[in-house]
């Protein structure tokens, strides 16, 4: 069944510096390289100046997920800027996601093992009650040469190694996601069926914190399909079955994809839900 195919853009993206290297105000064209020949200087707010900052050490692990980070005054010290332009930065860092302040206790780095950030990424909802995570059943985990296609997404040379996982995702014993999953081997090296069923939090938050890997942001693409033999048989459908089918390139810092996630989707008691703003 083919269908027509629906874009979204979801945790929320963030600037990354090597794509939009930073340029001091006073210094016109500075820059990694200096500037070329017929290159204009661009030039950015200081609050995004410092929030690209920021960002660069929280790529760098220099403040991990959950760990708490310098006060604004700190910070405003730090870079010789006023708290003022410190504070709007981490108000776009919080919009996107980066980090959390919390009511007199400071503002944090994201982790993928808050409750409130699981669903972030878990856009099925029940048509009835209140979200809740799902049961996981790992199917296989292999290391393989990666495909043309995944290498591509992936933004890895075709044949390199990569991690393929399928799994089954249920909700009340009741089959609902199929997911086949895409790592880059090299980032994901030791990732095992056995370490996968050993760990009972979020799959994000596993790769975050044994693989250093963050994800914040991602692409997805949504089309209604038709369950084949496989899917029809994990998920306890009729082959032919209508299921949704989303697609998803996850990335971390400096928009790198470090994930290709194809899931099918059962709807019926649920539906997909995505909060536009």
């Amino acid at each position: 069944m083919n269908g027509f195919v629906v874009k979204l853009q979801t945790m929320n993206s963030t600037t990354s510096s090597a794509n939009n290297p930073l340029i001091s105000p006073t210094t016109p064209g500075a820059g990694v390289g200096g500037p070329s020949v017929n290159a204009s200087p661009t030039f950015s707010p200081l609050y995004q100046q410092i929030k690209a900052l920021i960002t660069q050490s929280l790529q760098s692990g220099e403040w991990k997920p959950g760990e708490l980070i310098p006060s604004e005054m700190e910070l405003a010290a730090r870079f010789k800027v006023s708290q003022g332009t410190v504070r709007k930065a981490i108000d776009e860092l919080s919009a996107e996601n980066l980090v959390v302040r919390r009511q007199g206790k400071g503002t944090f780095v994201a982790t993928h093992h808050e409750a409130r950030a699981q669903f972030r990424f878990l856009r099925l909802a029940p048509d009835e009650g209140a979200p809740h995570y799902p049961e996981n059943q790992i199917v296989e985990v292999k290391r393989l040469r990666a495909p043309a296609e995944v290498a591509r997404l992936l933004d890895i040379k075709s044949g390199d190694s990569a991690v393929f996982i399928r799994r089954v995702q249920s909700f009340s014993g009741v089959p609902t996601i199929l997911d086949d999953l895409w790592l880059p081997g090299a980032i994901f090296k030791g990732l095992t069926v056995e370490r996968l069923n050993e760990y009972k939090g979020p799959m994000y938050g596993l790769f975050e914190t044994e693989f250093g890997t963050h994800m914040i942001r991602a692409s997805e693409q949504i089309r209604a399909v038709c369950a084949d033999e496989i899917a029809a048989q994990l998920l306890h459908v009729d082959v032919g079955a209508p299921l949704l089918n989303v697609e998803r390139v996850s990335f971390t810092y400096g928009d790198k994809p470090v994930e290709l996630r194809r899931g099918l989707y059962l709807t019926s008691h649920h539906h997909y839900r995505n909060e536009l703003s």
